[in-house]
């Protein structure tokens, strides 16, 4: 039998790994903070290490890089690399929100070549491989072809856009792998995060909104470069083509504002 593309591995054992933290949610279990104060919880490492021994052992060549991993600079030196959030947003998992995924990339020469995005509770699996296409649970997605901030649906923390924003539709979800796969969906128009993320909570998201139309770079309109030494991402905003340029002057228009003297 024919050895299953990458994409096709990944989906299988993101799914499986869905299995397991279905089990958990919703139930009583051990949850801890790590130490920058950030929740983990007995459901993390079980999915961690699931995905970890089934992934390598089909691809013992690859790299590996996960949050809930020890990481390992040999990384580094691996053509090609897993990145990989076991759960991708805990805080909504610890709450029994609905609203977290499992995510799952393949990375060569900093950029995801095939990714998975599981919400394993409403059964939304996004999947991506470069030049092939976004999917939502096997039908093609799209972003939304908007062209005003004024009135968008706006995924991100409210207090980004507490003043100088026009009026829009805000939700925040604590996934950020989420917010990114609704912008590619065209569920939402738009998600913007100025805060510091890492390589797993991104890469495979990235490439589902890029495969779907979509833009997704950080404040200074660069793609996100990811399996580097320090696997941290400064900013990133996702939306429409015509819609992430323009939140990209509001963002540059907003920052050149709060440099000026105050008599200016």
């Amino acid at each position: 039998m024919p050895e299953p593309s990458d994409l096709a591995l990944l989906e299988s054992c993101v799914r499986g790994a869905g299995e397991i933290a279905r089990k958990f949610y919703g139930s009583e279990f051990k949850r801890w903070d790590k130490a920058g104060g950030s929740p983990v919880t007995e459901a993390d490492l079980a999915v961690d290490a699931y995905l970890k021994e089934n992934l390598l052992a089909a691809r013992p060549g690859y790299g590996w890089l996960s949050e809930e991993s020890l990481d390992n600079p040999a990384r580094l030196a691996s053509a090609r690399v897993f990145v990989v959030d076991p759960i991708d947003g805990t805080v909504a998992f610890v709450k029994h929100r609905p609203h977290f995924t499992i995510c799952a990339a393949v990375v060569e020469a900093g950029r995801p070549l095939d990714a998975v995005v599981y919400n394993p509770i409403s059964e939304e699996c996004f999947t991506a491989r470069r030049g092939g296409g976004a999917f939502l649970n096997g039908m093609a997605i799209h972003v939304a072809d908007r062209d005003t901030i004024a009135g968008a649906r706006m995924l991100g923390p409210r207090t980004t856009f507490e003043s100088g924003w026009p009026q829009m539709q805000i939700t925040s979800f604590s996934s950020i792998a989420y917010r990114v796969a609704l912008v590619a969906d065209g569920q939402h128009d738009a998600m913007v995060s100025l805060s510091v993320k890492r390589d797993w909570d991104l890469a495979a998201a990235d490439l589902i909104v890029q495969e779907a139309g979509g833009v997704l770079t950080d404040e200074a309109g660069a793609k996100l470069i990811y399996n580097r030494a320090a696997a941290t991402q400064r900013a990133s905003i996702a939306a429409g083509p015509k819609l992430h340029a323009l939140l990209l002057a509001h963002l540059r228009q907003k920052e050149g504002l709060a440099s000026r003297p105050a008599s200016a």
